[in-house]
């Protein structure tokens, strides 16, 4: 199995849903929750079980914007979560069509609340602080555990993950809120363990196998794990993927980026994370290698 020799396809690749991702999101912006944007959520309880498509339709004639999932066990409850600040003329004039459509009682407005940028300001301090702080630990337990160079190419292969995840909210239009940050974190969680997995087998190996062919070595670490990192994989999809079949809307947005999240550290784990190990690798013994002149 080559997959040092062909490391330029892997980068490449990778590089490809990245640009496109951000490219995307730079010129039609991503779609931002009201968690990092402020904005107003309304929840109704009608009483009976409703059609998605019909409570759309209702909120569709004030906001077309807004994102409207149902809750409770039996899918009573409207949630209502707009990046616009309605005013409570407003979101009266929502509740009236909800009152008229299922003969509500006032009280069946069980919440009508804004968020200010105050308070999106500091989830997204919260939320690049646990990024870092993980991202940071991850990198002193590894460089303890093994080396800095396998330390600096796991961080490589998590910040490719990252990329890939965001490019993945930009293109299919992923709503951007506290579940991103839980999904990201998730997803490096996961990365990193893959990761882990492949570096010990280098490192056991470089005990046996010629140390300055480190391609060689790497080769034979990721044929020696790839089932094992391919079938953890599958395991944790078939689970991710009944979430997203049986969940509902606010599950699913949860789902489908770590389903992405999955996959890509997998990716990263076996042709990113390695193909770097090697090339710094492979830089440092030119380095430490005398020249012919020097000898």
């Amino acid at each position: 199995m080559k997959i040092i020799e062909n490391r330029k396809i892997w980068f490449a690749v990778s590089a490809i849903i990245i640009v496109i991702g951000l490219v995307l999101g730079a010129v039609r912006g991503f779609n931002v929750g009201i968690d990092f944007t402020g904005g107003t959520l309304m929840e109704i309880d009608t009483h009976q079980s409703v059609a998605i498509e019909e409570v759309r339709g209702l909120v569709n004639q004030h906001d077309a914007s807004a994102n409207v999932n149902l809750l409770g066990e039996d899918r009573t409850i409207v949630q209502i979560r707009t990046t616009n600040d309605l005013d409570n003329n407003e979101r009266q004039e929502i509740f009236k069509s909800f009152q008229e459509k299922y003969e509500l009682e006032q009280d069946d407005l069980l919440r009508a609340d804004q968020f200010g940028p105050s308070v999106s300001r500091e989830i997204q301090r919260a939320a690049m602080m646990a990024i870092v702080v993980s991202v940071l630990g991850m990198l002193a337990y590894i460089t303890y555990r093994f080396e800095l160079r396998f330390g600096l190419a796991a961080i490589v292969a998590l910040i490719h993950d990252v990329l890939v995840v965001v490019s993945i909210y930009s293109i299919l239009r992923i709503p951007v809120n506290s579940p991103f940050v839980a999904a990201i974190l998730t997803i490096l969680g996961y990365s990193i363990n893959d990761t882990i997995v492949v570096f010990d087998r280098i490192r056991e190996n470089l005990r046996f196998l010629k140390k300055n062919n480190y391609a060689e070595i790497a080769n034979t670490s990721i044929t020696q794990t790839v089932t094992r990192s391919i079938n953890t994989s599958l395991t944790t999809l078939i689970c991710i993927v009944s979430l997203y079949i049986l969940g509902v809307e606010q599950i699913r947005e949860f789902a489908l980026p770590l389903m992405a999240g999955v996959m890509a550290g997998t990716y990263s784990s076996i042709f990113i994370a390695s193909p770097v190990w090697v090339m710094l690798k492979e830089k440092q013994s030119r380095k430490t290698t005398p020249t012919p002149e020097a000898k």
